[in-house]
């Protein structure tokens, strides 16, 4: 038996097929999307070119499996996962999106978030955090729907008129099976959502100004949620849905209390399973919903650190300066020079999320002489990624008051042996990656397989496949925790004060 996982990153549609008794990764295919750019620090997407790449995604993997003499009969079910925060909105009756989507690390609602801050008590960002787990802040989607109401005239008549819906990727997606819906971890970062009550919460869409009525329903993030309506599939249950995030901590396992995963994407995202109960962190980190792997089954809740720049500041490198051709180059690149000679990269090119929840900085690159060569910049960049990981890991060893003892990693940019290394050295904690990294997209096919109705994939720690990895052992001797603490409070630490207040 087989399942199809559908993973919607920033920049691309990545189905995947896992065998449901190994979690062997049989066939893939990805289709890239296109980004547009209106203005400084708006990032725009297409919704119709989105749900293009899936179908064509999903019908160029069902034709490599016929390739592979793979009977396409066996794949039972679908999942879902897609970046979080990013929203659209849509007619009901025609279907058609009222405006692009806004990506989750769009920076246009600045003012929307402004005007919200200067209407809470004491100006606090943290006003709604008691239920929501999180800081007012341009990275969620309730935000990014308040700028759609105000300012794009076809959306605004369509919630007028009662024809408008709100979803973030994971609901255009099923959408297109029938089905308004979305699961608890998407629901989870809309800032609408209590996650206390695990509903929409009348005071806080009260807050936004945004009627009830153009939200999805919130379902468990393992359950039938629609058949798909046409193509090869046609007829196949969508039956897994979670939010990317919630997708690695759920592939890498972390069922257990105290487990933590991070995955180096576009940007850069620790998670810590905090168990049956959220907690709330003094440290500047988010409170999110992990999972809810079926209708009666309880909610799992973990704490999360967010990096709004990681793998991104690659691209920046490639497109923007031009100094490599692709991403595998960089890791030459720095490994030439083996350091950065005291250049500091900080790329906050997005604003600083956690621990600083600071729209307003921008990025910097600091410590340059003479000497500085693109090498050198190449090596701060990685240290950059590495940097911003162990000012959250601080955090949620804070929060938890429990130390981790070594990081389970994932994503794209862990091809980077080098980034790798430098992780663990910064750390001084091991770092641990699994053979099959795109553990993304297996835990959405693990959530899907395991649905009720479904039942093809067993969640229960006995039956689940053990995954080979790799250890990254720190290098670095124990006098060097105090440089390394230096290195990152210099490249971090700095930066709010390098404020851009006309983002208008």
């Amino acid at each position: 038996m087989f399942v199809l996982s559908m993973f919607t990153p920033v920049l691309s549609s990545h189905p995947q097929v896992f065998n449901a008794k190994t979690a062997e990764l049989l066939s893939h295919h990805q289709v890239e999307i296109n980004q547009s750019f209106p203005k400084e620090g708006w990032v725009e997407e297409d919704p119709k070119e989105i749900l293009q790449s899936v179908y064509e995604c999903m019908e160029r993997t069902c034709e490599k499996l016929t390739q592979l003499n793979i009977d396409i009969s066996n794949i039972k079910a679908i999942g879902v996962t897609n970046q979080r925060e990013t929203t659209l909105v849509w007619d009901k009756e025609t279907g058609e999106p009222l405006y692009n989507a806004i990506v989750w690390l769009d920076l246009r609602t600045q003012s929307t978030v402004e005007r919200l801050i200067n209407k809470t008590p004491g100006r606090n960002k943290n006003h709604l955090k008691h239920k929501t787990g999180l800081p007012i802040s341009t990275y969620f989607s309730a935000v990014k729907l308040r700028w759609l109401m105000d300012n794009v005239d076809e959306v605004a008549e369509a919630v007028l008129t009662h024809r408008a819906m709100f979803g973030t990727v994971d609901s255009w997606l099923i959408w297109s099976g029938g089905v308004h819906c979305t699961d608890v971890t998407n629901a989870s970062r809309t800032m609408l959502f209590n996650i206390h009550t695990l509903d929409w919460d009348p005071e806080l869409c009260n807050y936004f100004d945004i009627p009830m009525e153009i939200l999805p329903k919130v379902r468990s993030s393992s359950e039938i949620y629609g058949l798909m309506k046409s193509g090869s599939l046609s007829g196949i249950p969508i039956s897994g849905c979670l939010g990317d995030q919630s997708a690695a901590l759920v592939g890498q396992m972390c069922f257990q209390e105290g487990q933590a995963k991070n995955t180096y994407g576009t940007g850069c995202f620790l998670l810590r399973n905090t168990g049956a109960k959220p907690v709330m962190s003094d440290h500047g980190l988010l409170t999110t919903v992990a999972y809810k792997l079926g209708r009666d089954k309880p909610a799992c809740y973990a704490l999360e650190g967010s990096v709004a720049i990681a793998g991104a500041v690659v691209r920046w490198l490639k497109d923007n300066l031009g100094i490599i051709q692709t991403s595998t180059e960089l890791e030459k690149l720095a490994a030439s020079v083996g350091t950065s000679y005291g250049c500091y990269f900080v790329p906050a090119f997005s604003g600083l999320y956690a621990p600083y929840w600071e729209p307003s900085a921008r990025g910097i690159i600091c410590g340059l002489t003479q000497f500085t060569n693109k090498s050198h910049l190449a090596f701060a960049a990685l240290e950059a990624v590495c940097f911003q990981t162990r000012e959250i890991l601080d955090a949620m060893n804070q929060d938890s008051g429990i130390p981790l003892t070594q990081l389970q990693v994932d994503g794209g940019m862990t091809s980077n042996r080098l980034l790798m290394q430098l992780q663990a050295d910064i750390l001084c904690i091991p770092v641990v990656k699994p053979s099959m990294p795109e553990t993304t997209a297996l835990g959405a096919a693990m959530a899907a397989g395991a649905a009720e109705g479904v039942s093809v994939w067993s969640l229960r720690p006995e039956d689940l496949s053990e995954v080979t990895s790799e250890k990254f052992e720190p290098q670095i001797n124990p006098e060097g925790k105090g440089h390394v603490k230096h290195c990152y409070l210099i490249s971090i630490l700095e930066v709010p004060i390098c404020l851009n207040t006309d983002l208008q």
